[in-house]
């Protein structure tokens, strides 16, 4: 998963593809774009789908679908209150696991984390065996302190997606919280083997080891810092200033 503004480590996305060829877009390009037949620009993504929605054919499952791809376009392009229409118009059209979540990544670079933790928890109901959605709820929750039940979630999302390098970071994440310094450790290390240069992942390692006693973690915060100069701020606005 990364989402701006959220979690730094990717977070994994999922995104509906409009599947067959409809006869309403304007253009055949303009369907294709939508539809993503061909590798296309989020730009082009956008513009087929608008062109699909205008065109005013479509119905129903397939009309949801072109406003949630067209949510995902604006999304990725940090647009989040116009990705957040997309995908409220795509649920009330047909409501779907996939696009309650990907409305909640987009609550998630607001730092709307409440909102974003609503749309998880639909997500979820709809889809049982949804982990990046596990994961997502888990960072989210994270964020404002909800520690148990983030651990649990991260914890499921693990379960159903083994080994996972963004889960493995935000449960490193929810132990610094905990102050279950080991345990902390433990996962960043496990997701630094993905990843030497995850910046964040090297700065929590940091943050625990120093918090341990272990002198170690100065060289972790350093590196951390190295590769991005702003993540002490980062931790700050997550609830983990950094302190020696």
């Amino acid at each position: 998963m990364a989402v701006v503004a959220a979690k730094p480590l990717a977070l994994i996305l999922t995104g509906v593809v409009l599947g067959g060829a409809s006869a309403s877009a304007q253009t055949a390009q303009e369907r294709a774009w939508c539809e993503g037949e061909d590798a296309v620009t989020i730009d082009q993504r956008i513009e087929g789908c608008s062109a699909v929605i205008k065109a005013g054919r479509e119905k129903g499952e397939k009309l949801a679908e072109a406003f949630n791809t067209r949510g995902i376009g604006y999304r990725l392009k940090g647009e989040y209150d116009r990705a957040i229409a997309d995908y409220e118009q795509a649920i009330k059209l047909k409501p779907s696991a996939e696009t309650y979540f990907n409305r909640g990544n987009a609550h998630l670079g607001k730092s709307r984390y409440d909102h974003a933790i609503d749309d998880y928890n639909q997500a979820i109901k709809l889809k049982p065996d949804f982990a990046a959605a596990f994961d997502n709820r888990c960072w989210a929750r994270a964020v404002v302190g909800i520690l148990k039940p983030a651990l649990a979630d991260c914890n499921q999302a693990l379960r159903l997606m083994p080994n996972n390098p963004a889960t493995l970071d935000s449960r490193g994440f929810v132990f610094l919280k905990m102050t279950n310094f080991d345990a902390a450790v433990s996962d960043y290390d496990a997701a630094l083997r993905s990843d030497p240069k995850l910046a964040f992942a090297l700065y929590g390692r940091g943050l625990a080891r120093l918090r341990n006693d272990d002198p170690s973690g100065e060289a972790d915060v350093a590196a951390a810092k190295a590769i991005q100069a702003d993540i002490a701020e980062e931790y700050a606005r997550y609830g983990m200033p950094e302190a020696r």
